[in-house]
């Protein structure tokens, strides 16, 4: 039973750490690639008019997509967002983007702040639910990492 005497359901995804670190939030599965240059603003929030998510915030959430989508600024974007508290609480990515990994390791760097970056299956992306409370565990990079679900 969760904490409003409801009944939750959960499954645990076990991925492949990119950048390591702890990060629970509100799943947030994107619907299409997300550049953070000039797609998401200071405050978090999806600017890009063209996202399917667009006005949505990324802020504290576990985002869930395919790939980042360029531009190398998006490290320095992200990093101020890790910075500033506005950043997600973790990300889901099944294709490795070193650009976003970056941003993650230049903030872990600088402000001694670590926000997980997760490898995880098209099969497990396709699977996420919206709005479930997801925990993300991600050990040393290229080590195991693990994502626990929670659906009411």
């Amino acid at each position: 039973m969760g904490a409003s005497g409801a009944e939750v359901r959960g499954r645990t995804l076990t991925g492949r750490s990119l950048h390591p670190g702890s990060g629970t939030g509100a799943l947030l599965p994107l619907g299409a690639a997300l550049s953070f240059w000039g797609g998401v603003d200071q405050e978090g929030t999806v600017v890009d008019h063209h996202h399917p998510q667009h006005g949505s915030s990324v802020t504290g959430r576990v985002v869930a997509m395919r790939s980042g989508r360029g531009s190398s600024s998006s490290a320095a974007v992200l990093a101020e967002l890790i910075r500033s508290g506005r950043a997600p609480a973790a990300l889901l990515l099944v294709e490795p983007d070193s650009i976003l990994v970056v941003g993650a390791l230049v903030a872990a760097e600088m402000y001694g702040t670590s926000m997980p970056v997760v490898e995880v299956t098209p099969d497990q992306l396709s699977g996420l639910p919206g709005g479930g409370l997801a925990h993300v565990a991600a050990g040393e990079a290229a080590g195991p990492a693990t994502v626990t679900v929670e659906e009411p």
